[in-house]
């Protein structure tokens, strides 16, 4: 899929030149360029002009949390129909583990996790994952501190096919390998519930269960489903579960 830029205004001023000569720097393969612009003179925008141009996928590094979750929120609304993803570091509070000679003091590592956060960084990971081109990674230099080696990731990706026979028990381990939990009282992101032939999966990175369905060995449908109402969202014939 090739971006779609949206946008109620066109490049006006020296916006059109520095879009040509940006573009043609990177198919050149020229190292590095700077676009240089007082605040509000839509450098963001100019910017996004340059990837609709390029057509990859591209990484926007931030030097912090702030700066990066408002280019996120631009550069979404740029590409509302494009994969625009957030990853930055998922602590809310983080305490490394230190030692104070002086009173010898210990203290201990202590931290908060965001979950929303989180959710938007295994996003980020699925959508490169997907094989999708159009996909725009908003970070923060925290980036570096990756999620794994990318080849554990794409050995747990679970694809499913309706109509292929799969055991039952078979898909469940799969789900136990991607890291998912089985909960069947209590189901929260990350974990999976078991009724009969029936299997929900809450999504590590949607908000949406993933509902399969099994006819004895066979895969009967795949849905997705609203994990407040019950409703079918959207229906598939095939789908790819990421960890």
């Amino acid at each position: 899929m090739n971006y779609e830029l949206t946008s109620a205004y066109k490049p006006t001023g020296d916006q059109p030149e520095a879009i040509a000569q940006l573009t043609e720097g990177v198919l050149q393969g020229v190292s590095a360029q700077t676009l240089l612009g007082v605040t509000g003179s839509g450098k963001t925008f100019t910017i996004a002009n340059v990837i609709a141009n390029i057509n990859k996928p591209t990484l926007i590094l931030s030097h912090n949390k702030t700066l990066a979750a408002q280019l996120y929120s631009e550069f979404k609304g740029f590409f509302p129909n494009n994969a625009v993803e957030y990853y930055v570091s998922y602590y809310d509070y983080y305490q490394p583990e230190a030692y104070l000679p002086s009173s010898d003091t210990y203290i201990e590592k202590d931290l908060a996790i965001n979950d929303e956060i989180d959710k938007l960084r295994l996003a980020a990971t699925s959508a490169l994952l997907s094989g999708r081109k159009d996909v725009v990674v908003v970070s923060s230099v925290s980036c570096i501190y990756g999620m794994g080696n990318p080849s554990d990731f794409y050995k747990n990706v679970i694809e499913i096919e309706r109509g292929r026979m799969m055991d039952r028990n078979v898909f469940l381990r799969r789900l136990v390998d991607s890291l998912y939990v089985r909960n069947d009282i209590d189901l929260n992101r990350g974990n999976f519930r078991v009724k009969g032939d029936t299997v929900d999966i809450y999504l590590a990175y949607t908000d949406n269960l993933l509902r399969v369905t099994f006819w004895g060995d066979e895969i009967d449908g795949i849905e997705e489903v609203d994990p407040i109402t019950g409703v079918t969202i959207a229906p598939f014939d095939a789908y790819k579960i990421y960890p």
